[in-house]
């Protein structure tokens, strides 16, 4: 589980792709490298990956078909930046939102304005995720916790502190470019419930007691 504060961003030392399948290595901060271990969990732009191998050039995850197919890690390239943040531990603050590093798909940034006081950014979302975008919601996009500021069709828009594009690989974003989407968790297990509870007075219909022979 995350929060959504990136700690810092980390730089792509090299991706290894072999058919459906790939090996990332990525530099990063001593003091983050010092606290890792192999077989943690670290967000990697959004997706919770675990660390299989950490040395002195960085720590190294890696990504199987489902996370290429559902993230942009299978577009990384040496060079490429990214946004790590390491798994809240019992006790952390909760500063962001929950975030599970569980990516529901690959957005694009649709419009940037950049002004003195802020940054307006707005994204397209991938078809099916806009039922769970809610102004003055939670959003994590690649891994950043953000608040909905607008929300119209299948785009939303955020407005970012000058802090937080330059503590995030926002500041490397234009339009066109693509974004891993992660719904808010509360959003989609209200959707899960709402679902059950339907399907329950279906099941407990008038006529489905006459059925039975209740009535």
């Amino acid at each position: 589980m995350f929060t959504g504060l990136i700690e810092e961003i980390g730089a792509v030392v090299r991706a290894e792709r072999r058919g459906d399948f790939q090996r990332t290595v990525v530099a990063a901060s001593a003091g983050l490298l010092d606290s890792l271990r192999v077989g943690d969990s670290v967000n990697i732009d959004g997706a919770c990956q675990t660390v299989v191998a950490c040395g002195r050039e960085g720590f190294a995850f890696e990504s199987v078909a489902e996370t290429l197919r559902r993230t942009t890690l299978g577009r990384l390239k040496a060079g490429e930046r990214v946004n790590l943040e390491r798994s809240l531990r019992v006790g952390d603050r909760l500063g962001g939102h929950l975030v599970a590093g569980h990516v529901d798909g690959v957005g694009r940034v649709a419009d940037r304005s950049d002004g003195p006081a802020e940054s307006v950014f707005q994204f397209e979302l991938p078809e099916g995720l806009e039922k769970y975008i809610a102004e003055k919601g939670s959003v994590a996009v690649d891994g950043i916790s953000l608040t909905v500021v607008g929300v119209a069709g299948h785009r939303f828009t955020v407005a970012i502190i000058p802090h937080t594009l330059r503590a995030t690989t926002l500041s490397l974003r234009h339009a066109g470019d693509p974004v891993n989407v992660e719904v808010d968790l509360v959003a989609r297990y209200v959707e899960r419930l709402m679902a059950h509870r339907d399907r329950a007075e279906e099941g407990l219909s008038e006529q489905r007691l006459k059925d039975l022979g209740y009535c």
